[in-house]
């Protein structure tokens, strides 16, 4: 199975879409993909949501929607049956990582704690969200994780800016990170679709700032 993060891989930034009218979905979708994040993570916290996914897979092909805060086995299968192409979750219990397994779409589970990311581990499961990122120790914490812990891959959600994503990228063990800076509550309002697709571009971009922190640390 394709995992969520190599999905993810064409760009440094997951948009994670809290959608309230589903019409607003497919518009939103193109303005992303024209930026170029082409993965979207739409939350599952409104009555619109699963309407909003699968009005993005039936309508914006060239996107890769999925589903974020699945909480339970029904949310799993609710999500798939709108289309949801990857599922996301908050945090990661036994019965819903089973439930995520045998849903047939790549998953990416949250943890918060090295011995969250360890059970994981066991599991089998080396793709994680990391969740919620700055509160639970940002930067620092996943460089301690990584020494111990190399086989863990993260994409951090929770907190994060156009400011401190590139540090995060430029972590050895983060391959995306999720956010919401590029769908400002006042644009999202008044449909400015222009925009969102010119902030999506903007966040499209900190790979290159991200790989020059690299190249700053290893000269």
């Amino acid at each position: 199975m394709t995992s969520v993060l190599d999905l993810a891989s064409a760009a440094p930034v997951v948009p994670v879409v809290v959608i309230e009218d589903a019409a607003d979905a497919v518009p939103l979708a193109r303005a992303l993909v024209a930026g170029g994040l082409p993965a979207m993570e739409v939350t599952l916290r409104t009555p619109a949501a699963l309407d909003a996914i699968r009005a993005v897979a039936d309508g914006v092909p060239e996107a890769v929607v999925g589903a974020g805060t699945v909480l339970s086995a029904a949310g799993v299968a609710d999500a798939v049956g709108a289309g949801a192409r990857f599922l996301v979750s908050p945090g990661c219990t036994d019965s819903l990582l089973d439930a995520m397994r045998d849903s047939g779409v790549p998953f990416l589970p949250g943890v918060a704690t090295a011995s969250e990311v360890v059970a994981l581990l066991e599991r089998g499961v080396t793709d994680m969200k990391f969740f919620p990122a700055e509160a639970a120790g940002g930067v620092p914490y996943l460089t301690s994780l990584s020494g111990p812990l190399p086989q863990a891959r993260f994409c951090p959600t929770g907190g994060i800016s156009p400011a401190s994503a590139p540090s995060y990228l430029a972590l050895p063990n983060v391959a995306c990170v999720g956010g919401s800076w590029m769908l400002p509550a006042d644009a999202l309002a008044t449909r400015d679709w222009p925009r969102v697709a010119a902030l999506a571009r903007e966040a499209a971009a900190l790979a290159g700032e991200a790989a020059a922190l690299v190249r700053r640390g290893s000269s």
